[in-house]
């Protein structure tokens, strides 16, 4: 059964030139899926880089000192 999922993703999201085909719109609904199932696990690219963004202070060249 794994086989013929694989099998079948494979050949639906093959490519098969610059022309249009029947299948752009499954091998959109899977790319989509699959991007969307990676932000989740991972999480989203805008909030890695808002996290980044808030942990690093600001450095202008200026250290405070007591």
């Amino acid at each position: 059964m794994v086989a013929t999922v694989t099998a079948s993703y494979f050949l639906l999201t093959a490519d098969y030139g610059p022309e249009p085909n029947v299948l752009d719109p499954i091998k959109n609904a899977i790319l989509s899926a699959e991007s969307s199932l990676k932000e989740y696990v991972f999480g989203s690219k805008k909030e890695g880089d808002q996290e980044s963004s808030v942990r690093k202070p600001p450095s202008d060249g200026r250290k405070e000192h007591p």
